[in-house]
């Protein structure tokens, strides 16, 4: 049996698919929401992370992925990241450890390396600067003492970085979003590093890390590009919107303009001061795991745009 916990969400939803294709054995998906389009086969449970204290499942537990989290940002309260991320890892381990589970597989974040210029490895220091940041790198300490409890228990971490595809809602939605409007403005620069990766190729990796025989294993999920703003925003509009036209705008004068739309971020305009810094400050991350062991394929950015758009009929959503 494996037990997904946050199973409802972006990348869960994507995680069950791929293993009721696969896997024989009881999925169990417990998130605090219902799933958008359930995955026939899997069963949904009710649960918060932060409080499992009364959760049980009958039957043997042979893994447990950990995807539940506070992520989206700006969206919450600083103590909100922390009182999910933190006690949910701490009551995912307790029950863990009451199950006798051996194996966790936990996605992170690329936060915990912080915002810079500097590339980034699964060697670098963590360095967050921001709440959910520090609350996934306090998470991840939380598994590592879990892990180090007995010598048969297994601990993958993942830190994704920019994750996008069906179901994603986010970054890329909203790019997507702004190309087919006709206009994306850059921010006073083009060649910001976002790190990324395409929502099936992150669970390829999840499901073959979890398949390896180690005690723990880190990796970084993402492509070995280091694909800037401007090559990601390029790459969409060659494909799929031609029509669409870019211009550059002094970064002050985005950010005044985004401090003044801000009170309108909520009726769909999306434009915040912390999504503008977003966009000119690098995540120059490498995966320096998978590419070690043969996993980093390079040049997938036209690829997994296509199969977004194969797979959402142009809809990017």
């Amino acid at each position: 049996m494996a037990i997904v916990f946050g199973g409802a969400g972006f990348i869960g939803s994507h995680l069950l698919r791929r293993l009721a294709r696969a896997c024989p054995a009881r999925l169990i998906s417990v998130d605090i929401r219902p799933p958008t389009v359930p995955v026939p086969g899997v069963d949904y449970l009710t649960g918060d992370v932060r409080d499992l204290a009364a959760f049980s499942v009958d039957g043997e537990v042979a893994t447990i992925f950990n995807l539940a989290a506070v992520h989206t940002t700006p969206g919450h309260a600083d103590h909100e990241y922390y009182e999910t991320n933190i006690s949910g890892a701490l009551e995912v381990c307790a029950f863990a450890r009451r199950r006798k589970v051996r194996t966790i597989v936990f996605t992170s974040s690329i936060s915990v390396y912080g915002p810079g210029e500097d590339t980034k490895s699964e060697a670098s220091r963590r360095a967050p600067e921001s709440a959910y940041g520090r609350s996934k790198a306090m998470a991840e300490d939380v598994h590592r003492a879990w892990q180090a409890e007995a010598a048969e228990r297994r601990l993958v971490i993942c830190r994704p970085a920019v994750i996008f595809g069906p179901g994603e809602g986010g970054n890329f939605t909203r790019l997507a979003g702004l190309l087919r409007r006709g206009l994306f403005v850059y921010p006073g620069r083009r060649d910001t590093i976002k790190a990324c990766y395409y929502v099936e190729d992150l669970v390829d990796s999840l499901l073959h890390a979890a398949a390896r025989n180690e005690r723990v294993l880190l990796f970084n999920g993402c492509y070995p590009d280091r694909y800037t703003l401007e090559t990601i925003v390029e790459t969409f509009r060659a494909q799929h919107f031609p029509r669409a036209r870019t211009l550059t705008m002094p970064r002050s004068l985005m950010l005044a303009a985004a401090s003044a739309l801000r009170p309108l971020a909520g009726a769909g305009i999306g434009i915040h001061p912390e999504r503008v810094m977003k966009l000119v400050r690098s995540t120059d991350v490498v995966p320096g795991w998978l590419d070690a062991h043969g996993l980093a394929r390079r040049g997938q950015l036209p690829l997994a745009l296509q199969r977004w758009k194969d797979e959402t009929a142009g809809a990017f959503n």
